[in-house]
Parts: C-alpha cells; sequence; structure tokens
C-alpha cells in the first residue's frame, strides 16, 4: 500500500478515487430527484408557475454527464499531491467544461423564454415571431462568443487581440451594412415599443391603410386604395405615425348650414334639435351644438360629439341616423337647409349719355 503514482500512495488514490465518485452520484442524484420534483410541480401547476417549471426543467435537462464527471475529478484532485503542469491542466479543462455547461444553460434558457413569449403574442402580435427570432439568435450568438472567448482566456490564450480584433471588424461591418442594421435594429423597437402590432389601422405621412407584416427590414401596410405599401423599419420610425387602432373614442365636429329665410323661433330651435339627434344614438356622447355665425348665403351650426369606440363604421352609422333625424326634423319645422345662392345685378337699360359721342367717334 506504499506503492507511489505520480507523487501519491495508493491508499490516497483511493479516497481520491472515492471522493470523485462521491461527487459524481451526489451531483447525478441530485439533478435528477429537482427534475422528478419539478415535473411533478409543473403537472399540478396553474398556467404561469408551469411556465416556470418548464422552463427551468429544460434548463436543468442540458446538464451533461461531462460536467457531472469533471466535477468529481476536480474534487478528486484537491486530495492529491499532483504536479504543478497536471494540476493547472486538470484545473482549467474542468472550469472550461463549467463554462460550456453554463452556456448550455443559458441557451436553453433563452430558448426557451423566447418560445414562451412567441406564443403568448402570437395571437395579437404575428410580426413578434420573426423579430424575436432575430433577437433571440443574436443574443445566443453573443453568450457563445463570450464564453469561447472566456474559455481561451482560461487556457492562458491572450484574447485583447482578438477582441480588438473582432471590435475594428464589427466596425467595419456595420459601416458596410449600416442600412440592414438600421432596419433590424428598428425591427426590435418596433417589437419591444410597439407603436403597433399586425392588423392596426394607420396613417404615415399621406398613406392610410392596415398593417400586414412585420419584418426584419420592412414593414407592409396593406392601403385602403388596395395596394401594398412596404416601408423600410428605420424610416416608419423616423415618421410621424398615427395609429387609429389605439384610439379610445372619436371626436366628431361635423356642420350644417341653413337658410336665412328662418325665423326667429326656428333659429333658437335648432340647437335643441341638434342636441337631441345626438342623444339618441346608443354609441354617442354629445359635447356642443352651436349657432357659429353668417356665412355668405346660409347661417352655419356647429356640432361636437363622442363615438364612444374606435370602429370606423360604427361613427358612419352614427353619423348617418343623425343626418336622418336631422333631415326629419328640419322638414317637419319647415326649417330649410342652406344651397349656394348667388344674386345677378343687371345694369339700367336706358341709353347712356356717352353713346352717341362715342357712335360719333367710331364712325370718324
Amino acid at each position: 500500500m506504499h506503492y507511489v503514482l505520480f507523487g501519491n500512495v495508493l491508499t490516497e488514490w483511493a479516497i481520491a478515487i472515492a471522493i470523485g465518485l462521491a461527487v459524481c452520484l451526489v451531483l447525478y442524484g441530485v439533478h435528477g430527484f429537482v427534475l422528478r420534483r419539478l415535473r411533478a410541480f409543473a403537472a399540478t401547476a396553474t398556467a404561469t408557475t408551469r411556465y416556470l417549471d418548464e422552463l427551468a426543467i429544460s434548463i436543468l435537462s442540458t446538464t451533461h454527464f461531462l460536467f457531472i464527471f469533471s466535477m468529481g475529478v476536480y474534487a478528486a484532485m484537491q486530495w492529491l499531491v499532483l504536479p504543478e503542469k497536471i494540476a493547472t491542466l486538470l484545473t482549467r479543462i474542468a472550469i472550461a467544461i463549467a463554462l460550456v455547461q453554463a452556456a448550455r444553460w443559458g441557451d436553453a434558457g433563452l430558448k426557451g423564454w423566447l418560445l414562451h413569449y412567441r406564443t403568448q403574442r402570437a395571437a395579437q402580435d404575428i410580426a413578434s415571431s420573426t423579430s424575436t427570432a432575430a433577437l433571440g439568435f443574436f443574443a445566443r450568438v453573443v453568450l457563445w462568443v463570450v464564453i469561447f472567448l472566456m474559455v481561451l482566456d482560461n487556457f492562458g490564450v491572450n484574447i485583447t487581440t482578438l477582441v480588438a480584433s473582432l471590435g475594428i471588424g464589427g466596425i467595419a461591418v456595420a459601416l458596410a451594412m449600416q442600412n440592414i442594421l438600421g432596419d433590424l435594429f428598428g425591427s426590435l423597437s418596433i417589437v419591444l415599443d410597439k407603436p403597433f402590432v399586425v392588423g392596426d389601422f394607420i396613417i404615415i405621412d399621406d398613406i392610410a391603410g392596415t398593417v400586414e407584416y412585420i419584418g426584419l427590414k420592412s414593414t407592409r401596410i396593406a392601403s385602403l386604395s388596395g395596394q401594398q405599401v412596404v416601408f423600410s423599419n428605420s424610416d416608419m420610425l423616423k415618421s410621424r405615425i398615427h395609429n387609429y387602432k389605439r384610439m379610445q373614442m372619436r371626436r366628431i365636429l361635423f356642420e350644417i348650414s341653413v337658410a336665412r329665410e328662418i325665423d326667429q323661433r326656428q333659429l333658437h330651435l335648432i340647437p335643441v334639435i341638434l342636441r337631441e339627434a345626438v342623444e339618441a344614438q346608443q354609441h354617442a356622447r354629445f359635447d356642443r351644438a352651436h349657432f357659429r355665425g353668417y356665412g355668405d348665403s346660409a347661417l352655419e351650426f356647429e356640432i361636437v360629439y363622442f363615438v364612444d369606440t374606435s370602429d370606423y363604421n360604427v361613427y358612419m352609422d352614427v353619423q348617418q341616423e343623425i343626418n336622418f333625424v336631422l333631415f326629419d326634423r328640419f322638414i317637419a319645422e319647415g326649417i330649410p337647409f342652406a344651397y349656394p345662392v348667388q344674386a345677378v345685378r343687371l345694369a339700367s337699360s336706358a341709353p347712356s349719355r356717352t353713346a352717341p359721342a362715342m357712335a360719333a367717334a367710331l364712325q370718324k
């Protein structure tokens, strides 16, 4: 039992192996126990906690046996006196494996969270699937690049030059792909900030239509005239966007004109008729009705009311019913609507005193 191997007697090797096996068995047992408990919780949990349980299960399921084994080896080597080079190499290998395992956990967590986000938003925002997929890919690439650099640094590689090269290369690529990257980040901004989503009715400059698709580079709108209009995401975010889908209610202002020939009773009756016509509608809330002023050939009235929905068809139905009521009431009260009137004044037919003189001048 006093036989020496790499500076340690067989007894020390036996104890180290036992420690390593014990650490592997404990980690493996704890890993299996936690997974079983999480699966049991997920089977009886609510929707919110089930998502968290399933996310934890997907993360822990990526635990590789090589990670457990490396932790056992690392624990065992603490009992032994090994040459410095071998001890350093084993330590660096264990750290590298731990870093790769951490990357696997992070990668699984990102994929699980993004999958849950896309599932939750798919019914309301179809564009989130494309944009969050790109965001997830970008985040995972960054994660693995960082882990790769950490592994290289762990093995003693000078990564300063590599990081500087990556930075310079990244700047060159960013300058070459400036427009594409601008549209890509514009897409991410649209998804995260949500100025509009698929299905919203928006107006940009003089283009009005419904958002059909939000991609990585462009957003497509079905205009009212029928054609599809494509905007780049970066240009769209620089414009003023009017989102009518987010409108909680509509403020409506309209005017009517009546003939000047009405009497005083009819003039005072018109605001009352206007108020009653608006208040009779189910989705309308009356605000005001005023005799605004005297037009060129009519008396002008201004009416303001609110519609309690953003649906344009509902607004038009309400306005149509108000017009019907006003037409019927004005006929019943003998109030005529105004129409353009032009007065033509004819000159007198009497001969002008200068006419004979002008005729004599022309004969000369």
